[in-house]
């Protein structure tokens, strides 16, 4: 008896559970979570490394460089939601989603919103010119040219700058639609659509 009982209650805990926890869909591959993170403390030892140690600011950077070749590449034959096709959007719904935003009528969105696209856009961008000049900026041809290392230090400025909004971005979006959206770039997993009310 007492094991029928301890059996229906386990049955009806787990009951509850599934009725109060919303259904977890898999949203960002392990690709692209390795890459995240991998970009994040690369990007970090290449900042904090610039004026005091050039042989790990370089090593850093060539990292970094290779983070975002990938994904580039994954950006084209990677998971779903990995794929620029599913985040990048025209400039009016880019536009569209900040008014929306403005009046707490933003859409959730599974993978990343019109504005997180953008961003994303942005970020590899700067990082692109980033490594493009501090690439050069070792070789023959543009060793000691001035103009070479302002754009390396206004671009990696920039994208000092595009990594705060997007921060703030996170942390917008993950109390606008009550999601943690740090803890989804490490599980890989978010709440389905379907629960978004909840």
């Amino acid at each position: 008896m007492a094991m029928t009982t301890a059996n229906n209650s386990s049955e009806a805990d787990r009951n509850e559970r599934s009725v109060t926890e919303p259904k977890q869909v898999k949203v960002w591959d392990i690709a692209v979570r390795v890459f995240h993170w991998s970009l994040v403390t690369s990007f970090a030892i290449a900042w904090l490394s610039a004026d005091e140690w050039d042989k790990l600011h370089d090593i850093a950077g060539y990292i970094v460089a290779g983070l975002v070749g990938f994904r580039l590449i994954w950006g084209f034959i990677g998971s779903k939601h990995a794929r620029f096709t599913d985040f990048v959007y025209n400039p009016v719904s880019v536009f569209n989603y900040l008014k929306d935003t403005i009046y707490h009528k933003a859409k959730r969105y599974i993978g990343h919103n019109p504005v997180g696209g953008a961003m994303i856009i942005a970020l590899l961008l700067s990082l692109v010119t980033i490594t493009a000049s501090g690439i050069a900026m070792t070789s023959n041809m543009f060793w000691g040219i001035e103009w070479v290392e302002e754009v390396h230090e206004i671009s990696a400025n920039l994208t000092l700058v595009l990594i705060g909004l997007h921060i703030a971005g996170v942390i917008f979006s993950s109390f606008s639609h009550s999601e943690n959206l740090v803890k989804a770039m490490i599980t890989g997993r978010k709440r389905d659509l379907s629960d978004q009310d909840k």
